[in-house]
C-alpha cells in the first residue's frame, strides 16, 4: 500500500516548485472568483488564508483554471479541499479506507451504502489529482492509489452484501462479521486494474465466479440465482451513477462467452470453458488477472489451477499464429498511420501506451510458459524481465519505460480535466493550449514537442521490436509453384503460414503465371509477379482469414487490364502489400471499388494522404485543381467523380486501419461531400449564366439534410438536398439569350445540380440524390423559393418535416441567402410547441416505420428498435421540444445535440451516458459495415477479418461478445425512448 514508507509532512508542505505545475492562463482569475466567495464566510478564513501563500497558490490557481472537474470538486466542499491540504497524503489515504470499511458495517441499506462509497471515491479523486499534479506522487503511486481505492470499495461493497444476505438468512455464514472471506465468490480484477495500473477516470475490468462447494445457501436457494443477484446488486453499489456520482465505471464482458452467460460463472463452468474454447485474446487478458474481492484466497486457487491455460509451454502454430493476429490488429498498417498532437489517442494511437503494454503481452504469452519469471502481471517489471532474458536491449527497454510513464502522466491529466474516460489530446486549438497549460506547460509548442517525441521513439521501438525477436515460424521457405501437382513441400509451407486450403492457393497461383487474366499476360508482369508473389503470399496469409484474401485478390486481379503498374507498386512500397492485403481479407466492397480504379492505388502510396484528414481549403484546392483540367462539360462530371472516388476511398482506407473513428469519418465524408456539391454548383451557375444570363438579385442555396446535415455520412450514403432561391422582387425574368421566369430558372439550377451529382458516367455516379425532403416533398416544385420555404414551414410542414429540420445546414450559396435562409431554420426550430403532441406524433411516425420496416435483425443497425431511427429521433424530439426556450441544444450532429441536451440539464446525466454511448457504438459499426459490404451484414456468411474489424470498432474481444453488447445497447435505448418520448 502507499504510505507503507509513508513520506513525512502535509500535503501542502510537500507541494514544493515543481516544473510541472499546472499553469494558469487566466492570470488568477478563476482563483480570484472562488475565493472572493470564500472571503464572505468567516470559517473559510483559513482556507483563504491558505490559498494566498505560494506555492499553494499557484498550484491551486492552476487547477481550477484547467479543470472543470477538479473545480467542482473544491468548490462544491471546502472542508474537505482544506482537510485533504492539512494531511499527510498516505495517512489520510489510509484513514479513509479504514473509515470506509467500518462505515459499511454500520449502513444497513443499499441507498446508505452508495452514498459512502462514492464520498469515498470523490474525496480520494481530488487527493490522488492534486498529489499528481503537485508532483508529490509519481505515476506508479497514483495508479497504485487509484487500484487500492478500487480494492478498498469493491472489498466493502462484497462484504456489505453479504452480511445483508446473513441477515436475511439466505447466506449461512460460519463467520457472521467476515462471511465473505470464505464464501467461494471470487471477483477478479483483470486489464489494468489486475495489474494495479488504474488511470485516473479507468473503469475496472472484473471477472465473478463462485465455487459451489464452498456455498453455504440456505436449503432451496439456487446458487446460480443467489452470485447472479450479489453480482447485480455490486454493479449497482459500483458502478450506478447518482446525484453522488459513482465509484467505478465496470465492465464484466471479459467473463467467459460473455454474450451467453450470467455475470458470476461457477468455476466448473469456467475451467470447462477455458480447457475446451478458450481463445487467445483471453489468456492475455488474464495475464493481469488477480483475485481483488470476495473469498481472495480461493480466487487466487482457481487462478493457479488455470495456469496451464494461460502459460503453454510449447505454442502450437495457431497459437502463434493469433498472436501474430493480435499484434496485427492493434498496429494495423504500420506505415500509414502519423503520430500527431491535436486529436490524437496517446493510448490506441501510433506510438501510443498499447503498443507498449500489447508487445509486454504478447512476449509473456510466447515465453511465459518456460520462463516463469515473466509471469508479471506489472508491465514495468515484465519490461525489465525481458531484459534480463534478452529478448530486448536495455537501452530499448529505459526508453519504453520512460515513454510508458510519461504517457500515463499526461493520459491523467486528460482524464482530470472533465472526469472522463478519454485519452485523446483534446483537437481545439484552444482547448489544447488550455491543456498544455495544466499539464504545466508553457505552450502548446512546447507540450507539441515533448509528445512527438514520445510518441515516435515508441513508434520506432515498436516498429523493430518483434523483428528482433526469436522467429516464431520458418521464414525464407521455397515456395514452388510451377508443375501441374502439388508440390508436398509448399503444401506443408503454406499450411504453416495459416491457409486452410493450400491446394487452393497454389492452383490460384499457378492460375497467374499460365497468364489465365490480362494482368498477367505480359511476360514482364509475371517477372515482377515472380519478385513481389514471395512477399505477396505472407501478406495474405497474416490476414484474419488467409484463404478468403487470396481468393478476393484472385478475384480483383482478374478484373484488372494490366498488371505491370500494380506490381510494380507492390515491389515499391512494402506497406502497400499490406494495406491490400487487408482490404481483401476484410473488405469486399472496398476490393470491387479497388479492382474497377486502379488509379487509386496511387493515392493510397502518396504519403500526404495519410498525414492528415485535408480540411475544406485543401480539398477546395484539390477540387478545384482538378475540374479546371476538364476540356469539356463531360470532362467534369468524369473529373468531379474521380476527385471524389478517390477521396472517399482515401477515407475508407484511415476507418479501416483504425486511424479515425466513426465521427471523424462522418465528418470526412461529409465535408468532401460539401465541397464537391459546392464546386458542381459553381459549374452549375457558370452554364446557366453562359445559356440563360442571371435573375436579377437572384440567387440559390443547397440545404443538407439527414446524414449530409448531420456530418455522419457512411460510405455509401446518399444525399438529402433541398434547394432555396430567392430574387428581387421586380425580376420578371434572367437577363440572358434565352431568358428564364425565376422559377423556371432555379428549376433547371436545381435539376442540372442533381444531374452533375448523380448522373452515371464512364467514371461512375458520384452520389444518389434525394429531393423529398423538399417543402410539399414530391409533389412540390423541385427549387423553392424561400418566402414559400417560410410559409410552408409556418403553416403545412408536418411533425416529421420539423423534426428532419433539425438536420438542416446550408452548405452552399451566396453569403447573404445563406443567412436569411439559417435564420429561418433556425426561427422554425426555436418555435414554441405543444411536448405533448409532438411527443404523440413522434411515437406514431415510429410506429409506422416499425409496421412497414421493422426487424428483429440486430445488425439492421438504423431500423431495428433501439437503433439509428430511435437515437435520432430522440435526439430530434428533444430539440423540438426544448428549441424555444433552450436554442443552444440546436445541432445537426446527433452526438453534439446529445451532449448539448445534457450540458443544459434537459436529460438527465445517466440517460445522456447511455445515448451518447449508444450513438458512438451503432456509428461505429454502421461506418465499417458500409465501408466493407454492399449487402447487409449477416455472421454466418462475413469474412472473417470483417468480424475482426467490428469488434475491434465495437471495443470487443470478438463478435460474440459484441453482439451482446449491442442487445443491451439496443434494448437500453428502447427504454430510453419510451422515458424520453412521453
Amino acid at each position: 500500500m502507499v504510505g507503507e514508507i509513508a513520506a513525512e509532512g502535509t500535503l501542502i508542505e510537500r507541494i514544493g516548485a515543481w516544473k510541472r505545475c499546472p499553469q494558469d492562463p487566466t492570470n488568477g482569475e478563476s482563483l480570484n472568483s472562488v475565493l472572493q466567495d470564500w472571503r464572505r464566510d468567516e470559517a473559510r478564513a483559513a482556507l483563504v488564508a491558505l490559498m494566498e501563500r505560494e506555492p499553494v497558490r499557484a498550484l491551486v490557481a492552476g487547477v481550477l483554471a484547467g479543470s472543470s472537474y477538479l473545480r467542482t470538486e473544491i468548490v462544491r466542499n471546502p472542508e474537505r479541499f482544506e482537510r485533504i491540504l492539512l494531511a499527510n497524503p498516505e495517512h489520510h489515504f489510509a484513514a479513509l479506507s479504514q473509515s470506509l470499511a467500518q462505515r459499511l458495517v454500520e449502513v444497513t441499506s443499499l441507498n446508505e451504502a452508495m452514498i459512502e462509497l462514492r464520498a469515498y471515491k470523490s474525496e480520494i479523486a481530488l487527493l490522488t489529482a492534486l498529489c499528481d499534479l503537485a508532483g508529490i506522487w509519481n505515476v506508479v503511486e497514483v495508479t497504485r492509489v487509484l487500484s487500492e481505492t478500487a480494492d478498498a470499495a469493491l472489498q466493502g461493497a462484497v462484504r456489505f452484501l453479504f452480511r445483508q444476505a446473513v441477515a436475511k438468512g439466505d447466506w449461512l455464514a460460519s463467520d457472521a462479521e467476515h462471511p465473505d472471506i470464505t464464501s467461494g465468490y471470487m471477483v477478479l480484477g483483470v486489464g489494468k486494474y489486475g495489474a494495479a495500473e488504474l488511470n485516473y477516470s479507468s473503469d475496472i475490468d472484473l471477472i465473478v465466479f463462485y465455487d459451489l462447494p464452498r456455498a453455504r445457501l440456505k436449503p432451496g436457494l439456487e446458487a446460480p440465482t443467489f452470485f447472479v443477484r450479489l453480482t447485480r446488486d455490486l454493479v449497482r453499489l459500483i458502478d450506478e451513477r447518482n446525484a453522488a456520482g459513482y465509484v467505478f465505471r465496470t465492465d464484466l464482458r471479459l467473463r467467459p462467452d460473455a454474450g451467453a452467460t450470467q455475470i458470476a460463472l461457477s468455476t466448473d463452468a469456467a475451467a470447462l470453458y477455458y480447457e475446451s474454447f478458450g481463445q487467445n485474446w483471453e489468456r492475455a487478458a488474464l495475464i493481469k488477472a488477480r483475485a481483488v474481492a470476495g473469498d481472495i484466497e480461493a480466487g487466487e486457487e482457481f487462478l493457479a489451477e488455470l495456469a496451464p491455460f494461460i502459460w503453454r509451454r510449447n505454442l502450437d502454430f495457431a497459437a502463434i499464429a493469433d498472436i501474430h493476429a493480435m499484434k496485427r490488429q492493434i498496429h494495423a498498417f504500420r506505415g500509414f498511420g502519423g503520430i500527431g498532437v491535436a486529436g490524437h489517442n496517446i493510448k490506441l494511437g501510433p506510438g501510443g501506451i498499447r503498443e507498449i503494454e500489447f508487445f509486454v503481452q504478447t512476449q509473456q504469452l510466447i515465453a511465459g510458459g518456460r520462463q516463469r519469471n515473466l509471469r508479471t502481471r506489472r508491465t514495468l517489471e515484465a519490461l525489465r524481465i525481458l531484459v534480463d532474458y534478452g529478448w530486448i536491449e536495455k537501452e530499448i527497454s529505459d526508453e519504453l519505460t520512460d515513454a510508458y510513464l510519461y504517457l500515463r502522466w499526461i493520459e491523467h491529466r486528460l482524464q482530470m480535466v472533465a472526469d472522463e474516460q478519454t485519452q485523446e489530446v483534446p483537437s481545439d486549438e484552444a482547448a489544447l493550449e488550455r491543456f498544455a497549460r495544466f499539464a504545466g506547460y508553457a505552450s502548446t509548442a512546447e507540450f507539441s514537442d515533448e509528445l512527438l517525441s514520445v510518441l515516435a521513439r515508441v513508434q520506432g521501438h515498436y516498429a523493430r521490436l518483434f523483428e528482433g525477436m526469436p522467429e516464431l515460424s520458418s521464414e525464407g521457405e521455397n515456395l514452388v509453384f510451377a508443375g501441374e501437382t502439388d508440390d508436398p513441400g509448399t503444401v506443408a509451407a503454406l499450411t504453416r503460414m495459416g491457409y486452410a486450403r493450400a491446394a487452393d492457393v497454389l492452383a490460384a497461383i499457378r492460375g497467374w503465371h499460365h497468364g489465365r487474366y490480362p494482368a498477367v499476360r505480359s511476360s514482364r508482369a509475371r517477372e515482377l509477379l515472380t519478385e513481389v508473389q514471395p512477399a505477396l503470399v505472407k501478406a495474405l496469409a497474416a490476414t484474419s482469414d488467409p484463404d478468403s484474401a487470396i481468393a478476393a485478390f484472385d478475384r480483383f486481379l482478374a478484373d484488372l487490364p494490366g498488371g505491370v503498374q500494380l506490381f510494380s507498386l507492390l515491389k515499391a512500397n512494402p506497406a502497400l502489400m499490406r494495406l491490400v492485403a487487408d482490404i481483401m481479407g476484410t473488405a469486399p466492397r472496398l476490393s470491387r471499388i479497388l479492382s474497377r480504379r486502379r488509379r487509386l492505388l496511387d493515392a493510397v502510396i502518396d504519403p500526404r494522404s495519410f498525414a492528415s484528414m485535408p480540411d475544406a481549403a485543401e480539398l477546395d484546392r484539390l477540387i478545384g485543381a482538378e475540374l479546371a483540367a476538364a476540356n469539356d462539360p463531360q470532362d467534369v462530371l468524369d473529373r468531379a467523380r474521380v476527385i471524389g472516388s478517390e477521396q472517399a476511398f482515401l477515407i475508407g482506407v484511415k476507418v479501416l486501419s483504425g486511424a479515425i473513428n466513426a465521427s471523424e469519418a462522418g465528418n470526412a465524408y461529409a465535408l468532401l461531400a460539401e465541397r464537391l456539391i459546392d464546386a458542381l454548383a459553381r459549374d452549375v451557375e457558370k452554364e446557366l449564366e453562359r445559356a440563360h444570363g442571371r435573375v436579377p438579385g437572384g440567387g440559390a442555396v443547397v440545404v443538407a439534410m439527414g446524414k449530409l446535415g448531420g456530418r455522419e455520412m457512411t460510405a455509401s450514403s446518399d444525399l438529402d438536398l433541398i434547394v432555396i432561391y430567392d430574387f428581387d422582387a421586380t425580376a420578371i425574368q434572367s437577363d440572358g439569350p434565352k431568358p428564364l421566369a425565376p422559377s423556371q430558372y432555379y428549376a433547371r439550377y436545381t435539376q442540372r445540380l442533381i444531374s452533375h451529382l448523380s448522373a452515371p458516367t464512364a467514371e461512375g455516379a458520384l452520389y444518389e440524390v434525394d429531393m423529398r425532403l423538399r417543402p410539399s416533398g414530391q409533389k412540390g416544385p423541385v427549387a423553392a423559393q424561400l418566402s414559400t420555404f417560410r410559409e410552408y414551414q409556418d403553416s403545412e410542414a408536418w411533425t416529421w418535416e420539423h423534426l428532419a429540420l433539425t438536420r438542416a445546414r446550408v452548405i452552399s450559396g451566396p453569403p447573404e441567402l445563406r443567412a436569411r435562409v439559417e435564420e429561418a431554420i433556425r426561427r422554425t426550430l426555436m418555435r414554441r410547441r405543444d411536448p405533448a403532441v409532438i411527443a404523440k406524433d413522434v411515437a406514431d411516425m415510429r410506429g409506422r416505420i416499425a409496421a412497414e420496416k421493422g426487424t428483429d435483425n440486430i445488425w439492421d443497425l438504423k431500423q431495428v428498435r433501439g437503433g439509428l431511427v430511435d437515437l435520432e429521433f430522440i435526439a430530434q424530439h428533444l430539440q423540438l421540444v426544448h428549441g424555444a426556450d433552450h436554442p443552444e441544444v440546436l445541432d445537426q450532429n446527433t452526438l453534439a445535440a446529445y451532449r448539448k441536451l445534457a450540458a443544459a440539464q434537459l436529460i438527465p446525466d445517466a440517460d445522456a451516458d447511455r445515448l451518447i454511448a449508444a450513438t458512438r457504438l451503432i456509428h461505429n459499426l454502421t461506418q465499417i459495415i458500409r465501408l466493407c459490404l454492399e449487402d447487409t451484414f449477416d455472421p454466418a456468411t462475413a469474412p472473417t477479418g470483417l468480424k475482426a474489424l467490428l469488434a475491434r470498432a465495437g471495443d470487443a474481444p470478438d463478435l460474440a461478445i459484441l453482439e451482446g453488447q449491442l442487445r443491451e445497447t439496443l434494448a437500453e435505448v428502447q427504454v430510453q425512448f419510451g422515458k424520453l418520448i412521453a
